[in-house]
């Protein structure tokens, strides 16, 4: 009986030191810079729907500039955006904001002309992609709203906004803007 319970032994033994280590689980990633690419002033060209959701295909184009600076260690951002196009000059402002404890990024969004955010769009960055989501109104009807961020190079990258009336099913693009950068951040 000894000598089965050493060889029972040491074949555990040799078990457990033959068996590898059980792989580190790595962090959650906290995407507390994934905007980081976005600090700076950029060359925006833009091209907006005109009548979003309506089955028109009219657009429109603006060009402008879009300046980009970092807060509290790059945890909040604020996007100043001026555009001029054949409506004339535009202007909005986003404040975008990093919550740790969900690892999502919060996009408010205000209007120059309007003077108050809109309601926020929250989401995170995967596979190379950023995509933040939030309700809306268009022409009194409930929408989503779907954010987009893509294309990445060094010093370009392309932003798009998506509406859907079918809870997410489908979308139809209502505004693009292309990113060109003039100075980094």
């Amino acid at each position: 009986m000894r000598l089965s319970l050493r060889l029972a032994a040491g074949v555990i033994l040799a078990c457990a030191v033959a068996a590898p280590a059980p792989a580190a689980v790595a962090p959650p990633r906290d995407g507390a810079h994934d905007f980081d690419f976005d600090l700076g002033v950029w060359k925006t060209q833009i091209t907006r729907r005109v009548h979003p959701l309506s089955g028109s295909d009219e657009t429109m184009q603006l060009s402008g500039t879009v300046t980009v600076r970092k807060l509290w260690d790059g945890r909040a951002q604020v996007e100043e955006i001026e555009a001029d196009g054949p409506k004339g000059h535009w202007e909005g402002m986003t404040v975008f904001l990093h919550d740790p404890q969900a690892r999502q990024w919060s996009m408010n969004f205000a209007n120059s002309s309007e003077g108050k955010f809109a309601t926020p769009m929250i989401g995170s960055f995967a596979n190379g992609r950023g995509e933040l989501f939030g309700p809306d109104t268009l022409d009194g009807r409930a929408i989503l709203v779907r954010a987009v961020w893509s294309d990445f190079t060094p010093n370009s990258h392309t932003y798009q906004e998506s509406y859907s009336t079918d809870g997410g099913r489908t979308w139809e693009v209502a505004f693009t803007a292309h990113k060109t950068r003039l100075a980094p951040g």
